[in-house]
């Protein structure tokens, strides 16, 4: 029994390093497709960040406990870093740091005047923001920095 565990152990540990050797690129119409266009029951979180936003960074922990607290829903959570494309070396290394356990995605979207809208109309540009879609809608969009216990609560309300 031992043996099938370190094997188990092995084999995580082999994926977890293989998938974390680079951060992959999305568009905006490939976040969508995970997010916005799927009409079922999970519940899609998505949070906008970068290496260089203090709120951003402070936020990231709830997001890992949030995934861990309610593993037993019908929840994903997107981690969609902002910084530039060629600094995916520089985002490796903080996903790795902190080692966050969540999906991590870098936007491959050159102009945020072309695409913000896209995720919401009133959206300024400035973050941390997070968008809740459910069954294939945009349920709540949340600027700026949120708490541990807003987070929970928000899930709780839209993950029934």
């Amino acid at each position: 029994m031992a043996s099938i565990y370190s094997i188990f152990l092995l084999l995580s540990f082999s994926f977890f390093t293989a998938s974390t050797d680079k951060i992959e690129k999305i568009t905006i119409e490939q976040l969508q497709a995970k997010t916005i266009r799927l009409e079922n029951d999970t519940l899609y979180i998505v949070n906008f960040w970068a290496t260089w936003c203090g709120p951003c960074i402070a936020e990231l922990p709830y997001f890992e406990q949030a995934a861990k607290t309610h593993a037993n829903k019908k929840i994903k959570i997107l981690l969609i870093n902002l910084d530039f494309i060629s600094e995916e070396a520089k985002v490796l290394a903080f996903v790795k740091k902190k080692n966050l356990q969540n999906a991590v995605y870098q936007l491959n979207a050159a102009d945020p005047n072309k695409w913000i809208n896209q995720i919401d109309a009133d959206w300024d540009g400035a973050i941390p923001v997070t968008v809740f879609y459910k069954a294939g809608k945009k349920i709540l969009f949340h600027e700026g920095d949120i708490t541990q216990t807003e987070l929970d609560e928000k899930i709780k309300l839209h993950s029934i």
